[in-house]
């Protein structure tokens, strides 16, 4: 036997009591129950059936630690918990509420609706926590949907292989820096002196106001040992460059990707996080999540180009919405993906359509700026400007020639702004004609000849 955190634990014996036992009896030694159990079969024809069907969840601990496959979960997350040091026992100091907790519990199941584990999870009543006593900052950075797009259309064009990670018991990673005091957890076998203490948290856990921000920070923390760096253009985007060659992560919350053209690196990184955190490896993405570029494999010459080029196409109806405000769109693509769009009502009256397609046009360049920002971080700055398109002869001449007259002085700022990146030749404005404007389809009602 060995002794952790206060609490003796037997070898042979698991972390919770029986139902008798929850009612104030306390047992030296608890039989070691056989917890493997065959839930699902394989039938001659090598198919899934299932087994068990309906399985109830249970209301409460008693009944959970009635039912030998939920008693393992917990004892499970109890192992976890005790091995990352999550809390250690301690007497309350006077004048601290100790933070109540629960379990939670849940039925995983494969794709072919069979079994695959019970599963349950320690979480704590962050509901109770009070500002500034127990947590304070709450933030943390989630990633864009955006600049997985973006990683996707690279790896699509450039032949990058990408691979998924995923990290069990995220939230018991991160670090605390607040005090915070909890109940120990319902069904816990602790001795009888222990009885009266509660658990100082070490660690973050479900259910705490600060928990995700606090797996960020260590996450960060982490990958800054390593050698990488935080994009400027989205905070949850790590890069390491090195010889010529990048390797790239992003992360939500406890998935990863990580995709890039130096082979060796990624090996070295997917090592390293195994070693900081209990890491699954999920594989890799399947290639059929994007066609690759035919251009960019058969024609060596065009691959660069059109790998990181950005075009975007913008459009507005005018005072199409009952009190008259028009609706700008766009889509952008990056080496001919689409990667992001968007459809918003003006949030002012435009008193024209050259005035509200300006309006569109200045909506769908600062969404491109963004995205050259994002291939610059990687290193895939293209040379060529970004293409903007627009269909509105008059709104692009307002943004070449420096007009200014009464109709047009009011939006004397999208005008300087676009006009400055012409000047720049960050952005060029090739002619479109309205019938190839792709981005119609989010403005303008389409036949059915247009769209099939």
């Amino acid at each position: 036997m060995f002794i952790t955190m206060d609490v003796v634990f037997h070898e042979d014996s698991m972390y919770f009591s029986f139902e008798s036992e929850l009612q104030g009896e306390y047992q030296k030694e608890i039989q070691t129950l056989d917890y493997d159990y065959h839930i699902s079969e394989q039938d001659e024809f090598g198919q899934s059936k299932l087994v068990n069907q309906e399985v109830a969840i249970p209301n409460s601990v008693q009944e959970a630690l009635a039912d030998p496959r939920w008693k393992a979960a917990m004892n499970e997350v109890m192992k976890s918990l005790q091995k990352n040091e999550t809390w250690e026992l301690v007497e309350c100091p006077p004048g601290k509420k100790p933070v109540g907790c629960r379990w939670i519990y849940t039925v995983k199941y494969k794709a072919d609706g069979s079994i695959e584990r019970f599963k349950a999870i320690l979480v704590a009543k962050g509901y109770t926590q009070t500002y500034g006593i127990d947590y304070t900052e709450t933030f943390a950075s989630v990633a864009k949907i955006n600049t997985i797009r973006v990683l996707l259309s690279l790896a699509a064009n450039l032949d990058w292989p990408l691979q998924q990670f995923d990290v069990k018991n995220v939230f018991l990673h991160g670090e605390l820096s607040e005090e915070v005091y909890m109940d120990l957890p319902p069904g816990c076998m602790v001795s009888e002196k222990q009885c009266q203490k509660v658990c100082k948290l070490k660690k973050s856990l479900y259910g705490l106001k600060q928990s995700p921000r606090a797996w960020f920070e260590r996450f960060t923390k982490s990958m800054r040992a390593f050698g990488y760096r935080k994009s400027n253009s989205d905070h949850t985007l790590f890069l390491k460059k090195q010889h010529s060659k990048i390797t790239t992560l992003i992360v939500y919350v406890d998935d990863m990707v990580v995709t890039g053209n130096d082979p060796e690196e990624r090996k070295a990184l997917q090592n390293y996080l195994s070693r900081e955190f209990e890491m699954k490896d999920l594989g890799k993405i399947p290639e059929t999540c994007g066609r690759l570029m035919y251009l960019a494999h058969t024609r060596p010459d065009l691959a660069y180009a059109l790998s990181v080029s950005i075009e975007v196409y913008t459009d507005a109806d005018w005072a199409d919405a009952v009190d008259d405000r028009s609706t700008s769109s766009y889509f952008t693509f990056i080496g001919g993906n689409l990667v992001t769009w968007k459809s918003k009502k003006q949030n002012v009256v435009a008193r024209s359509s050259a005035e509200a397609e300006f309006r569109g046009m200045a909506l769908g360049l600062c969404e491109a700026l963004w995205l050259r920002l994002l291939l610059q971080d990687l290193g895939y700055l293209s040379r060529q400007p970004i293409r903007l398109f627009c269909d509105n002869k008059a709104a692009c001449d307002i943004a070449h020639n420096p007009v200014q007259h009464d109709r047009t002085k009011h939006v004397e700022v999208n005008r300087f702004f676009i006009k400055e990146k012409l000047d720049d030749k960050i952005v060029e404005l090739p002619k479109i004609r309205s019938e190839d404007q792709l981005v119609n389809i989010l403005t303008k009602a389409a036949v059915s000849s247009r769209v099939f």
